[in-house]
């Protein structure tokens, strides 16, 4: 089968866990950019990517680059994409766009030229009109725009990768499911050891934990637009779904989702069970900051609240305080990894992070943080913060 050029995109921070999930699943030639990792693949390696890539957004395969510098310029570059091959007159398209030119006031105006290319090309070699269709297009066009120049790809995914479908009712702020696993893995969670998540809200990480304990592929039962292509190999799907399937396994250690709240509570159940993985979740009322980990050896993920609002950060300095105090008592040689998205509210933990690793949650920076916590770690902060007052006052 022939090889070609295949592009998946990411959440910035994950590049790299990406490109092992690429290598991992077969795929050739894979180097990492900014925001997307590059590999080349047959048919089948497309599809294997967009059932089994769990941190990718978007597999995309790319039909034409080159300069595109005024309105010209790029409808010249659309319309050299043999379009009839994917898209018949009845069909619908949408474009997406990535990126900027100081050529388009917007990316609303590129997106109308690219579709108008389309657009006279079908009319132009194969008669009749199709239409748009931003809510799920036969054909989703992605045009990636970098000053005075232009890729246009296929969109073989369609609704993003990290939209899985289990998450019909997200509660406030929820955390996207391609970032949750990609946190994960970079946590080097494999299930083969007991994972708590004390603010588990509407069981993001708990459903992402389960599909990788389990060896679920996320995208094993959703649809893609490459199923309605003219090309599309039905056979091939098929074979990739029973592949995949045949991986699959029972969790081998506990994983643990709580949450204070019993609204979230429910619906993180709902999202469980919609995702199939309920069986592998317990879900459970609790607050963050008294909660155990279900044993030795834990590995315990949090995203905390922010603060990004207006007079948030300072109500939320004792939170930080009470999960650093929290952390410092459980020991066991566990793992604790907070998803930082304010620096300053950060320190009120009060523990040294052994890694930091930068990544994007939508459009805030954060810092993934790793802590190790010990047996008699509290002892020794203790001692520490004794000593601290020591030096402080001379006469003790």
């Amino acid at each position: 089968m022939r090889t070609r050029e295949l592009v998946a995109t990411c959440s910035r921070g994950l590049e790299d866990v990406l490109a092992d999930e690429i290598l991992d699943l077969g795929g050739m030639r894979v180097e990492a950019g900014r925001g997307m990792v590059r590999f080349h693949g047959d048919r089948q390696a497309m599809i294997r990517s967009c059932l089994g890539l769990r941190t990718a957004m978007r597999i995309l395969i790319p039909v034409t680059s080159g300069s595109a510098g005024d309105r010209e310029q790029l409808y010249r570059l659309a319309s050299r994409v043999a379009w009839e091959d994917y898209l018949t007159p009845g069909g619908t398209l949408a474009v997406n766009v990535a990126g900027r030119n100081s050529a388009f006031g917007n990316t609303v105006f590129a997106a109308q030229v690219v579709k108008d290319a389309v657009v006279d090309r079908i009319r132009e070699r194969i008669g009749g009109r199709p239409s748009v269709d931003l809510v799920k297009p036969h054909v989703p066009i992605h045009l990636h725009l970098q000053e005075g120049e232009a890729s246009i790809s296929l969109d073989a995914v369609g609704t993003p990768l990290s939209k899985r479908g289990y998450r019909p009712k997200g509660g406030p702020a929820p955390l996207n499911s391609a970032l949750a696993a990609g946190l994960l893995l970079l946590a080097e969670y494999d299930g083969e050891r007991p994972l708590l998540d004390p603010m588990g809200g509407t069981g993001t990480f708990g459903a992402e934990a389960a599909m990788i304990a389990t060896r679920m592929a996320p995208g094993l039962y959703r649809r893609f637009a490459f199923e309605r292509w003219p090309d599309h190999r039905q056979d091939l799907l098929v074979k990739v779904r029973r592949d995949l399937e045949a991986q699959q396994r029972p969790a081998p250690c506990p994983i643990i989702s709580a949450d204070h709240d019993p609204k979230a509570l429910k619906v993180a159940k709902q999202n469980l069970g919609a995702a199939g993985v309920n069986q592998w979740v317990d879900v459970v009322p609790g607050e963050a900051t008294t909660m155990d980990p279900p044993g030795e050896g834990s590995l315990i993920v949090i995203n905390p609240p922010y603060g990004k609002r207006l007079g948030e950060a300072g109500a939320l300095k004792g939170l930080y305080s009470a999960l650093g105090d929290r952390l410092k008592a459980i020991g066991g040689d566990s793992t604790a990894w907070i998803l930082a998205g304010n620096r300053e509210l950060s320190k009120n933990i009060g523990l040294k992070a052994a890694r930091r690793i930068p990544v994007f949650n939508g459009p805030i920076e954060c810092r993934w943080m790793r802590f190790d916590l010990y047996d008699g770690s509290r002892r020794v902060k203790r001692e520490e913060s004794d000593l601290a007052k020591s030096a402080k006052d001379p006469e003790e």
